[in-house]
């Protein structure tokens, strides 16, 4: 694992305190080694902190700092986290009409690098932005293309966000009850996976989460997302990863 995998894996684990000592250590020994790749690591691992506390100027300034020294050092793949970073500020903002321009165009410089994993996660946050902005059907094309190529590539540490996803669907469509189960499944999908999710991903939860329980009510709420929490993929989705034959939620 490289030490950019590393701060992002720990980023994705909850530990915000190792990212920031982290990804401050990496931005001072890259700049001393003149090595813009991992200063731009640094600066996004130090962006993402900011995002999740909250602070969206910091992380717009940090990202516009990483996406400086990329253009000068003329990568146009290293460009492409500073720009994910500042679609992800105007998502948490709620300028959802500048955040899907922002993640279309970061769908297609990813598509251009060659970058698939990168491709499928923007879809996703498109996805979620399309729902906000009203167009739920655009949102559900999205979201069941997203399940497929989940499956199709085998990206289990997506799982999770497919709860989510499919969780925003059914509070749009007025289904309750599923989007309750489906937030169960997703929060016990992250527990499988040793994560927490992503800024603007917690976020969503957390709107989804508020809406749902107040619909249903507080027990019916938790009695539901019990539910879910226990549905394996096959439950969940009617879909099992190629070749596993297991019981265990992430793998059926």
């Amino acid at each position: 694992m490289t030490d950019g995998q590393h701060l992002r894996a720990t980023f994705r684990q909850g530990d915000t305190d190792a990212v920031r000592r982290m990804a401050d250590a990496e931005v001072e020994r890259s700049r001393a080694a003149g090595d813009p790749a991992g200063e731009i690591e640094g600066l996004y691992g130090l962006a993402r902190v900011a995002l999740r506390g909250g602070d969206l100027e910091r992380a717009t300034g940090l990202a516009q700092r990483a996406l400086a020294v990329a253009q000068d050092a003329g990568e146009r793949r290293l460009e492409e986290r500073p720009r994910h970073v500042l679609a992800a500020v105007a998502r948490l903002s709620g300028d959802h009409e500048r955040a899907r321009d922002l993640y279309e165009a970061g769908i297609e410089l990813n598509r251009a690098l060659g970058q698939d994993e990168h491709v499928h996660s923007e879809y996703h946050n498109l996805a979620l932005v399309e729902l906000h902005l009203g167009d739920v059907e655009r949102a559900r094309q999205l979201i069941e293309e997203s399940r497929e190529r989940v499956f199709r590539s085998g990206y289990r540490d997506f799982l999770p966000y497919l709860g989510l996803a499919g969780a925003a669907l059914a509070s749009a469509d007025g289904d309750m009850t599923l989007a309750a189960r489906l937030l169960g499944f997703a929060d016990q999908a992250f527990v499988s996976l040793g994560q927490v999710p992503d800024p603007d991903d917690a976020r969503e939860l957390d709107m989804i989460r508020t809406r749902v329980s107040a619909d249903l009510g507080r027990d019916a709420f938790e009695s539901e997302s019990a539910t879910g929490a226990a549905w394996t993929l096959m439950r969940a989705f009617g879909r099992a990863w190629s070749g596993d034959t297991g019981r265990r939620q992430d793998e059926e």
